[in-house]
């Protein structure tokens, strides 16, 4: 079963006649994405890879009703386009746009919040249900996503768009598919983090256990080993920290505009340190990812 989207979700795409959306909107719909409608103001009348485009989200849902939107557009813009979409009923936003102004993205999650929906972004590549659907620019054209991706029992969720792809990839040798992959996104606020993403995985019956790709920066992992501890889940959760050299590095940054540490706050060592005590597996290279997760279905 998957998260956050299913077989039959009606997706629209917010900035559709860009080049980047274009293109990840032709790869969606030869993966089988149900995308209905275009957003691009000024553009009514004209049509992406057959998929018609209007000028706002109003005129669209009104010929074409959608659940979810994916949003490509200029930073400045991510706002006004994401509030258009909340305020039309829309319950799932991917923001594939990076650079947005921090304060527009808290605005944006207490107004999904308000509203009972989910952000995934900003700065995302997307979420993928292999073999059910593809939201954004997850495992890029979709020869590739049939090579790296494959269903199955594993939810993965990873800071790094790139790196969700890498994990699946490394499961899908081993013979080992995933349920829903997502990236959360790279900037230091994103609508759903790990703490959010976890209990979706757990009350989902056919994911047997999750992979979270970690960085140095921020204090998200340490909240959720509080999680894990105060409602004991029982779900099995495999983590992997990446740039570990960082904590012997002072000064230098490493990967994305969320990797900020704060002495011991953010560094890898605490993070390890945290997740193993609340029970969370930690692994110690990339490759034993697969090896531990095999332990658990």
């Amino acid at each position: 079963m998957a998260i956050l989207a299913k077989e039959g979700t009606r997706v629209i795409v917010q900035g559709i006649t860009g080049r980047e959306a274009a293109s990840f909107t032709k790869d969606m719909i030869a993966y089988g994405t149900k995308v209905v409608a275009g957003v691009t103001p000024g553009k009514k009348g004209q049509s992406v890879h057959g998929v018609p485009v209007f000028d706002t989200v109003r005129q669209a849902l009104r010929e074409h009703p959608a659940d979810a939107s994916v949003i490509s557009v200029p930073p400045g813009l991510v706002k006004g386009a994401a509030c258009e979409s909340l305020d039309n009923g829309i319950k799932l936003l991917v923001v594939v746009s990076e650079r947005v102004p921090r304060r527009d993205t808290i605005e944006i999650i207490e107004m999904a919040n308000a509203r009972g929906a989910r952000v995934i972004g900003p700065n995302t590549l997307g979420l993928i249900s292999p073999g059910i659907i593809k939201l954004g620019m997850a495992g890029g054209p979709v020869d590739d996503v049939r090579k790296a991706y494959m269903p199955g029992p594993v939810g993965i969720a990873s800071r790094s768009g790139g790196m969700t792809t890498e994990v699946a990839n490394l499961l899908t040798t081993q013979g080992i598919g995933q349920s829903t992959c997502v990236g959360i996104g790279g900037d230091p606020v994103v609508g759903s983090n790990f703490l959010d993403l976890i209990p979706l995985f757990d009350s989902d019956p056919e994911t047997k256990a999750v992979v979270l790709f970690s960085e140095p920066g921020g204090v998200i992992e340490e909240r959720l080993a509080d999680y894990v501890t105060e409602k004991e889940v029982k779900l099995p959760i495999v983590a992997f920290i990446a740039g570990r050299f960082v904590d012997e590095m002072p000064g230098v940054r490493f990967g994305h505009a969320a990797t900020i540490v704060e002495g011991d706050q953010g560094s890898a060592r605490g993070k390890v340190a945290r997740l193993r005590e609340a029970g969370i597996h930690v692994a110690e290279s990339f490759s034993d990812i697969a090896r531990i997760v095999a332990g658990f279905i």
